[in-house]
């Protein structure tokens, strides 16, 4: 029992809380509908499967079945080729990881990269592939591990919806978030990687757990927390007053503790 006499504890713990409560309402009023429909962002599907009518429009001009597609490990990625912002990040990220990677694209997984934007031509998909293809080492592999994709607006939004992604149009570009999904041979989901760098080892941990079918939660949620998308510039930025708030009630903790658990001095 706190001594009253002491009243050092008390009012920590009145700090403590008081922190804890401004910063998980902080955290509430910037995720507000992260749980529930977000009209902008990613609502994870974890071991739902793909619907089978969604069609896509490969690179040379035929029309395919996504699900006809994924035969091995898949990563899905949505974003559409003429984007200013975070597109191209995501997609260096992407082909970094690939390039870095002990895993053989084409043959232990493959990248699908599809617009969510129906008005976008092969032409523009091919041209941007070969961009990212000019950034890696293993050209020759990766090109057959990625392949580019168009689609119609109907299955464009099937996809969409399957997976969580939600976008919003904003005059002739659209408002989105980065993240990629991986997924079983089977069309099911397992792994929302979010972000537009991916480490090596989750990369590889992802398409080993989606080989056998194993979902698992996304490992970086930090980048929820300690970053915050911003409309305008169209790309995320370091959200300092969370992080802040965060430190500080993380130290009031510790000293709270202290002070409670300290030993007591021998009179």
């Amino acid at each position: 029992m706190i001594n009253i006499k002491h009243p050092k504890p008390i009012l920590l713990i009145a700090f403590a809380l008081l922190l804890f409560t401004k910063v998980t309402l902080a955290q509430n009023i910037s995720f507000e509908g992260t749980n529930s429909d977000p009209e902008i962002g990613v609502v994870e599907h974890l071991d739902e499967y793909l619907p089978k009518d969604i069609y896509l429009m490969n690179e040379d001009s035929q029309r395919v079945v996504l699900t006809d597609l994924i035969d091995k490990p898949t990563v899905l990625n949505f974003v559409y080729y003429r984007c200013p912002g975070i597109c191209s990040p995501l997609m260096e990220g992407l082909a970094e990881v690939m390039d870095k990677s002990d895993l053989t694209a084409g043959k232990d997984y493959q990248v699908l990269t599809i617009s969510f934007d129906p008005s976008e031509t092969l032409e523009l998909a091919k041209r941007k592939k070969t961009n990212y293809l000019n950034l890696v080492n293993k050209k020759e592999e990766i090109a057959k591990g990625w392949q580019f994709f168009l689609s119609d607006s109907a299955s464009i939004a099937k996809a969409t919806n399957a997976v969580g992604f939600k976008y919003k149009r904003q005059g002739n570009d659209f408002l989105h978030a980065a993240s990629v999904m991986v997924i079983s041979p089977d069309g099911k989901i397992t792994r929302y990687l979010n972000g537009l760098y991916f480490l090596p080892f989750e990369f590889k941990m992802a398409i080993i757990e989606a080989n056998k079918g194993q979902s698992g939660p996304t490992i970086n949620k930090v980048l929820q927390f300690c970053y915050s998308f911003d409309p305008v510039g169209q790309t995320y930025v370091l959200n300092v007053t969370k992080i802040t708030g965060t430190l500080i009630l993380f130290i009031a903790l510790i000293l709270f503790l202290y002070l409670i658990f300290k030993p007591k001095k021998k009179k």
